[in-house]
Order: C-alpha cells, then sequence, then structure tokens
C-alpha cells in the first residue's frame, strides 16, 4: 500500500511483521533467537544512551533538533554480529523549560513516532511541536523520530541508480495492453535483481518483525522502561507487532490510520483493498472539484471532471507538459489528492490551467524533482524490501492479471499502478516469511488508541475495525464522512482532544467513540507554490 503519516507527514502503504521462515514453511513461534537477540540488544543500548548533539550537515535539519544514533543488530538472531546504526532526532520537552513555575508541565518521557512507509523517515517529526495543535504534547514529551533501518542515513537500501527516477515522462495505460504488460513484468524482474545485488545478504533482514525489534531498542536507548509511542499509516502495522511481542513494555500506544493486521491481508491482499478504496476517494474529489465548477470550470457533475481528467492524461500522452509530465506523472500528482484533501485545491487548480492553456502549475506540481530523487528512491527500495520480505506473495502473473483486470472494470483510477509498484514482489530473490498473528489477551496490554478515518483510501476503515478486534481494551475513534490519511494532530479539534487527553493523562473513552469531519478545504482560484516538495508532503508512492 502506499505511504501515510501524521497530519502533513507522508508515509507509505503498510506491511506486516512475520516470524523469520522461508515460503512455505511453518511460521517460527515469536521468541527463541530472535527475542533473546532482542534482549541482549536492549540491554547494551541502555547502557550506552544516546549521545545527543548537532544533527548531521547533509540532513539540512533545524538547529533546533538534536540528533544522536542507537546500535542495532542486522540479524537479532546473532546479536554479536553485524550491526547497524540507526539515526535519532529529538526535541525536549518543552514544558521543563517554562520561566513561569506555575506553567511547569510535569516530563512524561519520551514520545516516539513512525510516519509509515515502510520507507518514510520520521526525523522531521519532532518539529510538528511548533504547531498549535501539538504544543500541549511538545509541553510534557520530547518528541523523538527516527529514521527506520534502511531509510536514509540509517544504514540506506538502495535497489536502482536515481536519476533513473528523472528519466520520463511515462505512460500509464489505465487498461494497459498484452505487450506494456510485458513490458512491465521486465522491468519489476530487473528491479528485484538490483534490490538483490545492491544490498546482497542483509536484503532478508529489512522486515516489520525487525523494524518492531529496532523499537524496542530505541525505546532502551532512550532510558525508558516503557514505551508511549504514535505509529501513522504502516507505523500502525509494525506498532501492533510490537504490541504483540513485547505487552509488558507499552506505555501508552496510539494507531493512526490503521492497516489491516489479519496476516491474510498481509500485503497482497491490502493492496487489492486500497486499489478499490482509492476509487471511492478520487470519486470525493471529483465531487467536490464539481461542487465549486465556478472557480475551477471542470464542471458541475463528478462525470464532467472525470471526462476532464481522461482528457489531460489522452493530451499529455501526445504531448508531455514542459518535456516532463506524462500521463503517470499526473496520476501520481492526483493519488495525493486521495491521501490528503488539503491537496484538492492545488490538484484541482492545476487540472484546470492546463486545460485552459496553462501548464506551469502541472508542471510544477507533478514534475520530477532532482533534489529528492536520492531520497524517493531509498524510500521505493525500503518499501518494497519490507513488503516483499514480509509475506508470501503470489509469484504466477496469471493471478495478478486475473484479480487486478477484474478490479480495474469497476476500480480504475489506482488499480494498475499499484500492480507495478509491488510486482517486483512477484519476483523476490531473498526468503519470504509468514506474517504473525497479531493479537493481545485481555489484560495483557495496557489500554490503546486507534485513530481513523471513515474513508481514508490508503488504509481503508475496515483495517482499523480489524485491529480494534485484535488489540484487547483497545479504543476505537472514528472521524466520519472523512478520508485524509493520518488524522492525529490535524484541522480536527475533537480527534485532537481524544489524542491529547490519552496521551496526557490516560483518559479514554469506553470502547467506541466518533468525531464530525473537519470542513472540507476551500477552493483556491489562483495559483499557489506547491507544497509537495517538502520531505513531509512529496509525492511518494505506493506507502501506507
Amino acid at each position: 500500500m502506499r505511504a501515510a503519516a501524521l497530519y502533513t507527514a507522508a508515509g507509505s502503504l503498510l506491511l506486516t511483521g512475520l516470524a523469520a521462515t522461508p515460503a512455505g514453511g511453518a511460521p517460527a513461534a515469536p521468541g527463541g533467537l530472535e527475542l533473546r537477540g532482542t534482549a541482549v540488544a536492549a540491554q547494551r543500548a541502555a547502557a550506552a544512551g544516546i549521545r545527543f548533539g548537532s544533527c548531521p550537515e547533509e540532513e539540512a535539519l533545524p538547529s533546533s533538533l538534536q540528533c544522536g544514533t542507537v546500535t542495532v543488530p542486522l540479524d537479532y538472531a546473532h546479536p554479536g554480529g553485524k550491526q547497524i546504526k540507526l539515526t535519532v532526532s529529538r526535541i525536549r520537552a518543552t514544558g521543563q523549560d517554562a520561566r513561569n513555575a506555575k506553567h511547569k508541565v510535569p516530563r512524561q518521557g519520551a514520545l516516539v513516532h513512525n510516519p509509515g512507509g515502510p520507507g518514510a523517515s520520521g526525523m522531521y517529526f519532532p518539529l510538528a511541536g511548533r504547531l498549535p495543535e501539538w504544543q500541549r504534547l511538545a509541553a510534557a514529551y520530547d518528541l523523538v523520530g527516527y529514521a527506520p533501518r534502511g531509510v536514509d542515513p540509517s544504514a540506506p537500501l538502495s535497489c536502482e541508480d536515481p536519476e533513473r527516477l528523472l528519466k520520463g515522462p511515462t505512460q500509464s495505460p489505465t487498461y494497459p495492453s498484452a505487450s506494456y504488460k510485458k513490458e512491465r513484468i521486465a522491468r519489476a524482474q530487473a528491479y528485484a535483481r538490483g534490490c538483490a545485488r545492491r544490498a546482497g545478504s542483509a536484503l532478508r533482514h529489512y522486515t516489520s518483525l525487525n523494524n518492531a525489534r529496532d523499537l524496542d531498542v530505541l525505546r532502551a536507548a532512550l532510558g525508558e522502561r516503557k514505551l508511549t509511542f504514535l505509529g501513522s499509516s504502516y507505523g500502525t502495522y509494525f506498532g501492533a507487532v510490537y504490541a504483540t511481542l513485547f505487552p509488558s513494555h507499552v506505555r501508552r500506544m496510539v494507531f493512526d490510520a490503521a492497516v489491516n493486521p489479519a496476516p491474510g491481508q498481509i500485503w497482497y491482499q491490502n493492496n487489492l483493498d486500497q486499489s478499490a478504496a482509492f476509487e471511492d476517494r478520487w470519486a470525493d474529489f471529483r465531487a467536490w472539484i464539481a461542487r465549486h465548477d465556478r472557480t475551477y470550470g471542470l464542471g458541475d457533475t463528478g462525470d464532467e471532471v472525470r471526462r476532464g481528467y481522461e482528457k489531460a492524461r489522452a493530451r499529455l500522452a501526445a504531448e508531455p507538459a514542459g518535456g516532463k509530465v506524462g500521463p503517470a506523472q499526473l496520476q501520481a500528482a492526483f493519488l495525493q489528492a486521495g491521501y490528503y484533501d488539503d491537496r484538492w485545491p492545488q490538484r484541482a487548480l492545476a487540472l484546470s490551467a492546463y486545460l485552459k492553456g496553462d501548464p506551469k502549475p502541472l508542471i510544477e506540481q507533478a514534475g520530477p524533482d532532482p533534489e529528492t530523487a536520492a531520497e524517493e528512491e531509498n524510500g521505493k527500495a525500503v518499501y518494497t524490501a519490507v513488503e516483499c520480505n514480509d509475506a508470501p506473495w503470489p509469484t504466477d502473473w496469471s493471478v495478478w492479471d486475473r484479480d487486478n483486470t477484474a478490479l480495474a472494470r469497476v476500480a480504475p483510477f489506482e488499480t494498475w499502478d499499484n500492480v507495478w509498484t509491488n510486482l517486483p514482489c512477484a519476483y523476490w530473490p531473498a526468503p519470504r516469511q509468514q506474517p504473525l498473528d497479531v493479537r493481545t489477551r485481555p489484560g495483557a496490554l495496557p489500554p490503546t488508541l486507534i485513530l481513523a478515518a471513515e474513508r481514508d483510501a490508503a488504509t481503508p476503515y475496515e483495517g482499523a475495525l480489524e485491529l480494534h478486534r485484535r488489540l484487547s481494551d483497545s479504543v476505537l475513534v472514528t472521524e466520519r464522512d472523512a478520508g485524509s490519511h493520518g488524522i492525529a494532530g490535524g484541522p480536527n479539534t475533537c480527534v485532537n482532544a481524544y489524542l491529547d487527553a490519552y496521551l496526557l493523562e490516560g483518559r479514554l473513552p469506553v470502547r467506541r467513540a466518533s468525531c464530525a469531519p473537519h470542513p472540507q478545504p476551500k477552493p483556491k482560484p489562483k495559483p499557489t507554490t506547491p507544497d509537495d516538495r517538502s520531505p513531509s508532503g512529496k509525492a511518494a508512492r505506493h506507502t501506507s
């Protein structure tokens, strides 16, 4: 699936944590060598701590952030073997620095965040404390972000030359021909080979299960006896794996935009469900544009807007905008509108301007960016490695072709692009694992909070319901009739009140609660500088 995030941060599709077993074998019980290896690594990390100081200059992070590293084993079955370093960022709790004593807030420890992916970095997360919605939490908690294993600068993984991402424009047929499918199969096979060639024997160790183990080592290195964690999108999946493996190490956990953790969903079925859900979200976006026809002039019905979009696709296929933007780039940009409705005004404006003869807004929003190519390639590599390693995938192309041809008849917007993103998993050279059965018994885990938007396409709502069923004593808060991917700390004050009450006071509703949707965005009649180039808002591909 795709990238997800905290309200302003992008992530990716979510993956399942698995037991260390080759495809076809019985899943290993969560324990044994890896569990002992995690305890050894955590003990070492607790003794060493984290030496926070200035962040690496090449990371271009603000001076207000402190950075350090945590050492973890590449292979937890051999904790004395090869080690890798995870880079961590932090801003200390601001409540300790208040000049007026009566405004001081007791520090509650570290709040660790993962924004999703797999392949997304949380290094910028501590800066959320500057936003009004996060200031109460920033007063009580050290805000901690990190780059998971494989994500630059934490032992970065690469599968191809980043320059390939700048080669465009590219096609993206809604109903691909047999010859186009054959071409994409060859590209998927070559990509899988590139991952194996560049990563070598380390490739198999990029998994959700290892991400959960790394999280426990990070907890220990921070000096926290128990973990307080906010996971968004994919972060909810390996957060749930963590809760299953280390329930006694949990203090409080928030699962924002939950991935469906059922073993049979990981990851092939989750991607099919995601493609179906994006069709509904695409309809939501078109309906919004139609309601603002006086601003955009794209038609006063969703069908008229769709015809305008298809007209743009056809025109870009014949003559790419600025020599940079073809149908694939258009689709990638409009997919972001399916993730976040705050993108709607910009995308609608770009489409309107393009059809009226001005391609500049579309080129600005959808064109390739050399400055982010290396970051995007790294994120794609980690996404692919984790998803492919995590679970069995169909290895027969006819299965993919059958399932997605049928789905594309009713959900054409995203189906085939989702296939091309994940198809390397059909030809993956590393051993596959079996997904962990995420589940906790009553009383084993402290109460946890699940947040979900009812019309989220990247992580469909059924995933939140399934996670709620599997985590005993969890509470689900739903934003009704809304579809932004990741709602913690966003524009919904009702959602944020539940978030603050839980993280600051440990208070939760009984079992479920709901909030009215946040207001839809207002149309923008004039071009604005696109905000999609920031590390937290780029048009990332297929992540949760």
